[in-house]
Parts: C-alpha cells; structure tokens; sequence
C-alpha cells in the first residue's frame, strides 16, 4: 500500500500499548512478535450482508495475510448467501471464505453468535440497530469496524458514547465508515486547511444530491403473511427509526466533511428547512432538508449543507471551504481536489481506494498493538446530522448543548425495544410536520 503524505493528519489515531493487549478479547497476544509479524490468524465476523457489508468483508479480507471470514449475520438467509457467494468469486479472497453452515447466523438477535464467535466484527446492519450491536462487540472485547451512521436517535448517540469510553478503556479498536477520512487527497486537502493555508475558515458549502436510494415499493405489494415489523426492516431506508432519513443515513458523509472542516468542533446551533415532496408510499423520511450550522467562534463560521434524494433532479456531492485567503474545493464546479486564493494548490500524489485504505490502515494498526479508534469524531458526525434532522423536521432552532431545545438533552428515542422477535409490535411513524411536531 502507498504511503499517505507526508500531511496527513493522524490526530484521530487512538496510540496504545502493546503492553496491555491482554485486554483486547482476542485469542493470542498482541505483543507476540508472531503476532506482530501477522502470522496469527485473525478471524472476522460480518454482521449485515448488503451489499456496504460485503464490501467490507472483501476489503478486511485483502487488508491482511492471515485472516479469515468465519462467521456471517444477517435478519435474512438470502442476503447470507448472496454474500458469500459474491466474496467466493473474488479470486485473491476466496480461500479466506470459510464460513462453515452452522456459522451462517439468521434472526434479529444473530448479531451475538457472530461477535462471540470472532476476533474482529465488522457492523454493517440498518443503522437503527447498530448502538445495541456496538454495545455487545464491545462488552464482549471484539476489535470493531462499523458503518456510519452510528445511531438513528440521541438515546442511541449516547449508548454509542458509553461504547467508545468503555473501548477505550478496553484498548479496543474502533473504525468507523466515514470512508473519506482515509482518502488521500482529502486527507491532505484538510491538513493544509487545518494549518492555515486558506486563513480562518468563515464558511463552508457541502452538497450530496442525487436520487432515493432505496425507494418504498407500494403498500399493495407487500405479501399477506408479511409482519409491520418485517415490512419495515426489508424497507429500512424509507423509516426514520432504521436510517434515520436520508440526511443521516447518506448526507451524514457530507456532515462529517464540515465537521472535518472544524476540527471535530460542533456546532453552537442549526437551523433547517426540509419536506417531501414525492410521496412517501408509507414510509416517513424526508426527500430533501437543507441545514445551516453555526459556530460560536471568533469569526462565527456559518456551514451550509443541501441533501436531497429525487429523481429526475441535478446530482452532486461537493464541498467548499471559504477562508479569508483562499477557498479548499472538492469537486463541483472546480473538479478535483484543490486550494485557490494566495496559496493555490492542487493534488497531484496517489489515490488508492479509501475503503481498503481503512482496512489496511485498521489490520496494520492491530499487528502492531496500537489499534485505531476514530469513536470521538464518529459520535460527532452522527449527532451533528440528527441535529440537523430534528431542525428540520420540528422547524426550531436547535442548539448542541445549551437552552431547552439542545440536541445533546433529547430524550425521543424512536427504535422501538424488539422483545418478541418478528412478532414484536411496532407503530408506523407519522411523517415530520415543521412547526407542528415537537422538539422532545
């Protein structure tokens, strides 16, 4: 794997000691040089089979010589095989595929055979389960890769917050799917924002248009014998409980990009605008939600961020980065990746893929018994995009953490408790009416 420049930042890089390894769940010793030297054998569990969790598989799989998959999850048996099948055809990986018949885990609750059955677990299920899922590979010692978002709810932020202070604790790693973060030229376009080649940053616009990624089917086609809870979660996108709409579920990559942009300093406050404007056909996420961050700093730096998923309509995914003396642009108008104003520049150096940069980066940062964890920045992420929703969808102003409608004081949990399976009985959520709804 190339090296990054020179310029990248490593400051969300959790460093610990080889010394305490005995902490880490895992059956060997990390400070063995065998270890070290990558002649331990690794064993990965995959929770989630989509089609973002096969893709981590395959690249945890190529991001280690001596690793295996050994166990899968998922609430549906076809998307098992559908997985494995495709990770067998993959000629480098196919013999790392090893994925017995009693290890292929089906159900609601499966995610726990999976954790217990491995070394590191990679989360990759509808975002509305994955506290819960963070909680158990925690608790149970489990070196950890998961998707983004972390959470649908404040209720689960903070669930994921006791998770990221108890892997801490337990010297454990956590990688998190905000997959830009490790991508060369944004790594280094960020790190020359970050020591002022563009001045004090006053703004900052980010896009992510494009189309609904997972559109509601009919309720006329939904099987007779088919449960409101199985309905739900075979349509997770379309339920706020489960994605937690487009804007956190998708946008939230844009999110993170302002958050990068600020140093992982949140916001004081936002205020949003955001409907649908296509029917929903049962489900009740929003199509579109425009949100405008503000940050209580010296030169009171505004973040702008337009999210919509229709069809037929302009797509892009861009960012601006305004300073006093220079601008930093990724994509959109200008292409690429590059810093105009006093100091222009451009990235030229290499540009390998980012989601098997965080593979490599994570594994080799196992070997060595100092395992990443980017727990800190994922929480704000996700919690800056659920700020950005309830301002949408209840049309107040919310602030981070001051005054009576701070988003860190909210108390609306909206996953339901699943307690009898797929018998459990759920509620279809209305959908959002600014002015209307109430901040909770």
């Amino acid at each position: 794997m190339d090296q990054p420049a020179a310029t990248t930042t490593r400051r969300d890089f959790l460093k610990t000691s080889a010394a305490v390894a005995g902490g880490l769940g895992l059956n060997f010793s990390l400070a063995s040089g065998v270890y070290a030297a990558g002649d331990d054998l690794l064993k990965v569990g995959l929770v989630g089979c989509g089609g973002r969790g096969t893709g981590a598989a395959r690249e945890a799989l190529n991001a280690d010589k001596n690793v295996k998959l050994v166990a899968v999850a998922d609430t549906f048996r076809q998307q098992i095989d559908y997985s494995i099948e495709n990770l067998k055809t993959q000629e480098k990986i196919a013999d790392k595929v090893q994925v017995d018949e009693d290890h292929k885990f089906v159900g609601l609750d499966a995610y726990k055979n999976v954790v217990d059955s491995v070394d590191v677990v990679l989360l990759a299920t509808p975002p509305g389960f994955r506290p819960l899922h963070l909680k158990y590979a925690v608790e149970a010692g489990k070196q950890i890769f998961t998707e983004k978002p972390m959470a649908t709810d404040v209720p689960g932020v903070k669930s994921v917050m006791e998770s990221v202070k108890l892997a801490k604790e337990k010297k454990l790693g956590i990688l998190a799917g905000f997959c830009w973060r490790y991508d060369y030229p944004r790594r280094e376009l960020f790190q020359r924002i970050h020591d002022g080649q563009i001045g004090d940053v006053v703004a900052i616009y980010g896009t992510y248009l494009t189309g609904p990624v997972k559109p509601m089917p009919a309720a006329d086609t939904r099987p007779k014998d088919m449960g409101d809870l199985e309905w739900m979660v075979r349509n997770w996108y379309n339920f706020t409980w489960l994605s937690g709409d487009g804007l956190v579920e998708q946008a939230v990559h844009t999110v993170d990009w302002l958050a990068w942009a600020m140093n992982d300093v949140p916001p004081a406050a936002c205020t949003a605008v955001g409907g649908r404007q296509i029917p929903a056909l049962g489900g009740n996420i929003f199509d579109h939600i425009e949100v405008n961050y503000e940050w209580d700093n010296t030169v009171e730096t505004r973040g702008f961020l337009a999210q919509r998923q229709i069809p037929g309509c302009h797509n892009e995914n861009s960012l601006v980065v305004i300073g006093t003396k220079g601008a930093g642009h990724i994509g959109a108008r200008r292409g690429g990746v590059n810093i105009t104003g006093e100091k222009p520049w451009t990235y030229e150096g290499p540009s390998p893929n980012m989601y098997q940069v965080e593979h490599d980066e994570f594994f080799a940062s196992l070997r060595k018994g100092e395992p990443l964890n980017n727990g800190d920045r994922m929480v704000t992420s996700t919690l800056m995009a659920i700020m950005g929703r309830t301002a949408g969808y209840t049309g107040q102003k919310i602030s981070w953490s001051e005054g009576d409608r701070a988003i860190l004081n909210s108390k609306e949990s909206i996953v339901p408790e699943i307690t009898d399976g797929w018998n459990t009985p759920v509620t279809f959520p209305k959908m959002a009416q600014p002015g209307i709804t109430p901040f909770v």
